[in-house]
């Protein structure tokens, strides 16, 4: 028999705030978090924006000590992990750590340890690079961290699939928990790649925005001036756990999640593929056991790119039909700007919020409107809607798609699996 899966905490440093209900305050008025960037290493790339975290405190959560034993992208991972099992009040009395896993993932990881450290081998050799500098790079560290220092002994996932990496980890986790291998399971992404060379590579392939002299207008998903994704930084991370186990230790649930569909495109490296994106989506709703008309919400990929905002509109048309033009579709990353393999765990949360509170989020900055992306994407002002079932999509380069589907927690109406 599968098992029901809730959600019963969450964690999130974001460019909108470094805990969740500041984030949620912030999204809902329509805030935007990207601000230019002022270093002057970025004097020469075309891109000067970006949704960069600037107080962040990592010893409220971190020991001194270990600071320079771990990766900027593991210290944002470690305290989203920490809000999270803070919030779920899970601990050793009430579970058995063999059970408990962290799925935790990077679609870069440790880029600036990387770069430091090479930069250190050119000037000083190799004698003076860093003996943590393996372990503090590797895109699995992120996990590995969590779990040693939550003391979670069961399995440990960390995917690498670009921008569907949170999705991805927290699907992953919902399967293993659904079938009975794990209990409970830290599940989101992590992300630290605001630099010069990241920045002049994705300014190279002409992905990014380099609406410079606006920042807080550089990110318009669905606009039909949109030139580019706004980088962005940060950790999201939740806490799912299995309902029985939940509800015997008395955990306040925040939703459940029921549905996931991964699929790859086998097409392009950059370019999408929409079909995949149906696919995915499909199978999302299957596993759920709804129908597409049963979604009242789709937290949308919406990077802000031309190609991939008009690929996952007819997507979203192909899966839903007419019910297409009857959804709330949003982009957040209109806000919170593209946070890589962080995005799939932030936008989890945001969703989950907006099924609790019955809000949809805006898209800002939606003012010209796109012939071929011609959804209602709740322009640049939050609603107060019924939200019961919602959608959020992750979709990466390489192809990579990862679909879940999140339902309002009601103790005498949890769909009944077989």
């Amino acid at each position: 028999m599968k098992r029901r899966v809730v959600v019963t905490g969450y964690g999130a440093i974001s460019p909108l705030g470094n805990d969740v209900e500041t984030l949620w305050s912030n999204i809902k008025l329509g805030k935007s978090g990207i601000k230019k960037i002022q270093f002057s290493e970025y004097e020469d790339i075309n891109t000067k924006i970006g949704g960069f975290i600037d107080d962040f405190n990592p010893e409220e959560y971190l020991d001194k000590k270990e600071l320079g034993k771990y990766d900027l992208f593991v210290q944002y991972a470690y305290a989203a992990a920490k809000q999270a099992l803070d919030q779920s009040k899970l601990d050793f009395t009430n579970s058995d750590p063999h059970r408990l896993g962290v799925y935790i993932g990077s679609g870069i990881g440790g880029i600036d340890t990387t770069l430091g450290n090479h930069k250190t081998l050119l000037e000083k050799g190799p004698r003076k690079v860093s003996p943590f500098m393996v372990p503090m790079m590797i895109s699995n560290m992120a996990a590995g961290i969590v779990s040693i220092k939550t003391g979670f002994k069961g399995p440990s996932f960390s995917p690498v699939s670009a921008c569907a990496t949170g999705n991805q980890a927290i699907g992953e986790a919902f399967i293993n928990i659904m079938h009975g291998y794990s209990d409970a399971i830290l599940a989101g992404g992590a992300e630290a790649s605001i630099n010069p060379l990241a920045y002049s590579g994705f300014s190279r392939m002409r992905a990014m925005s380099t609406s410079n002299e606006f920042p807080e207008k550089a990110s318009r998903p669905f606009d039909s001036q949109r030139d580019g994704f706004v980088m962005s930084e940060g950790a999201g991370v939740l806490l799912l756990e299995e309902y029985e186990h939940a509800r015997k230790r008395g955990a306040t649930i925040l939703g459940e999640i029921i549905g996931y569909g991964s699929t790859t495109d086998a097409y392009h490296i950059t370019s999408p593929d929409f079909h995949g994106a149906e696919r995915a989506m499909k199978l999302a709703l299957e596993m759920a056991s709804i129908q597409p008309s049963d979604i009242n919400y789709i937290n949308a990929h919406g990077t802000s790119t031309p190609e991939g905002d008009k690929s996952e509109t007819k997507a979203i048309k192909s899966v839903f039909g007419s019910h297409a033009y009857k959804l709330k579709v949003s982009s957040t990353k209109s806000m919170t700007g593209h946070l890589f393999g962080a995005a799939g765990g932030l936008e989890a949360i945001i969703t989950l919020k907006s099924i609790m509170e019955d809000i949809i989020p805006p898209t800002i900055n939606y003012e010209n409107p796109d012939e071929e992306c011609d959804l209602d994407y709740v322009p640049n002002h939050s609603i107060q809607a019924e939200v019961n079932y919602a959608i959020s999509n992750g979709f990466g380069f390489g192809g990579h798609n990862a679909v879940l589907v999140f339902k309002k927690f009601n103790e005498g109406n949890l769909p009944t699996r077989s």
